[in-house]
């Protein structure tokens, strides 16, 4: 049962906050009217049934002081004649001045009158303890056979006005809540209805007024979209902060906490980037990646003015750490497998140069010049394979820079006879060619390194309608399932800064609707292979 109403009350809960503004503040409004104009009418019936009692006590008391004041009332009172005197005259006056009951009785309780004639001559239960007893006037209320009434009681003097000789009870029947509801349920229904249709056209052009200024949205859509923005501007891998007018920060997401190590609820620029130029200078443009130190890290910051209406309402700080923003652009661009390559170079002629300078000093001339000769006829032979196939001049420094860090790290590189590049395919640039192979032979390379047979071979062919890539290696290979070395961020690898190259590798190809598969054997070496278009 519990669980039950648990999701009822979520249903009820969903739907009514699927419900439209204009709905919600039509039924709020109605029900707000609805109530006010009851509790209304419910104090006007209170008040007005207060008047009537105040004003049929004052009524019943002038008729008994005048009733009490009459002598032949003063001179029957206690006496045997009394009942045939009384009687007419209370019924008499009852008559004239619309008045329920006159009710006259003496000292000893008993009753002279009464509109009912089967109780002349009883006793007055209330007399023994009635104040009026000891010469006092008052007015009460009291619940009898014909409902509730208001009663006035004075004491009845002699005609001397010496002694008491009894006491006259007016009453008059007051008016219940149920007849004053009959009587005034037309005035009551009539300010309802006016009511109600006031409060309904206000909440529609109240309703109205505020989806103008909400950009016609309902409420939930705002939330929805303030929880899904501020759940984007957490997710993202940059510092995001938002500002007002004054500079007070009004949203700051994950990591600009972490760079600015700024963990409070509230702050401006002026305290968190104190004694920099963004809490000193005042954001009036756009501006692109200025730097900004902090806490001895450097950072790169862009900021942009909010206007709202062309009016200033804040301002819109970036950071980014500079030291990732350049390693993720030299993994994009393919900048830093070009770096390698020409480091691998450089370290190789170095090495080169020191043995021959070795040799020269040893006064080994000849094994010098045959060293140079060795090393000029394998590096023509190289460089004469890779202009023979490829015509492309990115590919071929790309390739001879990977051989020559081949021969460093122990590998031997071979290009397949059957290669050839003559052009790139339409929608791959040259940084996008530089990036996949580059990729490709590094990993290649480093698979091999815990082996002792450490192959590589490349077979590359490519023109302006087909691709086709396919490195071979015979390292470790891959354990598990291989497709997971395309993953972002997934890598073998305990350094820092792998698991992006061979992802950014795949992105290419799908992005120009190739494809790449990968065939994998452990200790037996692994197989990437590339291709795209359609051969001619």
């Amino acid at each position: 049962m519990g669980c039950a109403l648990v999701v009822k009350n979520s249903i009820q809960q969903h739907i009514m906050a699927k419900k439209s503004l204009k709905f919600k503040m039509f039924l709020f409004s109605f029900i707000i009217v609805f109530f006010s104009i009851l509790t209304s009418g419910a104090m006007m019936i209170h008040n007005i049934s207060g008047a009537f009692e105040k004003e049929f006590g004052s009524r019943a008391i002038a008729i008994a002081r005048t009733v009490s004041q009459m002598t032949d009332i003063q001179d029957s009172v206690g006496t045997e004649e009394g009942f045939e005197v009384i009687q007419p005259i209370a019924e008499r006056i009852r008559l004239a001045t619309d008045v329920d009951y006159i009710v006259v009785f003496d000292m000893e309780g008993v009753r002279y009158s009464h509109p009912s004639e089967s109780k002349i001559g009883t006793v007055f239960e209330e007399a023994e303890n009635n104040a009026a007893m000891s010469q006092h006037e008052y007015i009460s209320k009291a619940i009898g056979v014909q409902g509730h009434s208001i009663r006035a009681f004075v004491p009845i003097m002699n005609s001397a006005a010496t002694e008491q000789v009894g006491v006259i009870n007016v009453g008059i029947l007051s008016p219940t809540w149920f007849h004053l509801l009959s009587y005034y349920h037309t005035d009551l229904i009539i300010s309802l209805f006016w009511g109600l249709l006031v409060g309904i056209i206000g909440a529609i052009i109240l309703a109205n007024h505020i989806k103008k200024q909400t950009l016609n949205l309902e409420p939930y859509q705002i939330a929805r979209i303030v929880q899904e923005r501020s759940a984007i501007m957490q997710a993202m891998d940059v510092g995001i902060l938002a500002t007002d007018a004054k500079g007070k920060i009004t949203f700051i997401n994950r990591i600009a906490r972490q760079y600015t190590h700024f963990f409070e609820k509230n702050g401006t620029l002026q305290e968190i980037f104190h004694n920099t130029w963004l809490a000193e200078k005042k954001i009036e443009k756009h501006e692109n990646y200025r730097p900004l130190l902090l806490f001895d890290q450097m950072y790169l910051v862009r900021t942009f003015p909010i206007l709202i209406q062309d009016k200033n309402a804040g301002y819109l700080i970036m950071i980014t750490n500079r030291q990732e923003a350049h390693t993720l652009a030299e993994e994009l661009t393919g900048i830093k497998t070009l770096v390698d390559t020409l480091r691998a170079q450089h370290h190789e002629f170095l090495n080169r140069l020191h043995s021959i300078a070795g040799l020269i000093q040893l006064e080994r001339n000849e094994d010098a010049l045959s060293l140079i000769i060795d090393e000029i006829t394998d590096e023509e032979d190289v460089i004469q394979r890779l202009r023979d196939k490829i015509l492309i001049y990115s590919i071929q420094g790309l390739l001879l820079g990977k051989h020559s860090r081949a021969k460093e790290l122990g590998v031997h590189l071979t290009l397949d006879e059957d290669s050839y590049f003559l052009d790139f395919m339409t929608g791959f640039s040259s940084g996008d060619i530089v990036t996949i192979i580059g990729n490709l032979i590094d990993n290649a390379m480093e698979a091999c390194l815990t082996k002792e047979t450490r192959d590589v071979n490349i077979l590359i062919q490519g023109d302006q309608h087909f691709l086709y890539i396919e490195v071979q290696d015979s390292g470790k290979g891959i354990e598990g399932e291989p497709e997971k070395i395309f993953e972002y961020g997934f890598t073998t690898k305990k350094q820092n800064g792998h698991g992006i190259g061979l992802a950014l590798v795949k992105q290419i190809v799908e992005s120009n609707k190739g494809s790449i598969q990968i065939v994998s054997e452990v200790n037996v070496g692994t197989t990437i292979t590339v291709t795209a278009g359609v051969m001619k």
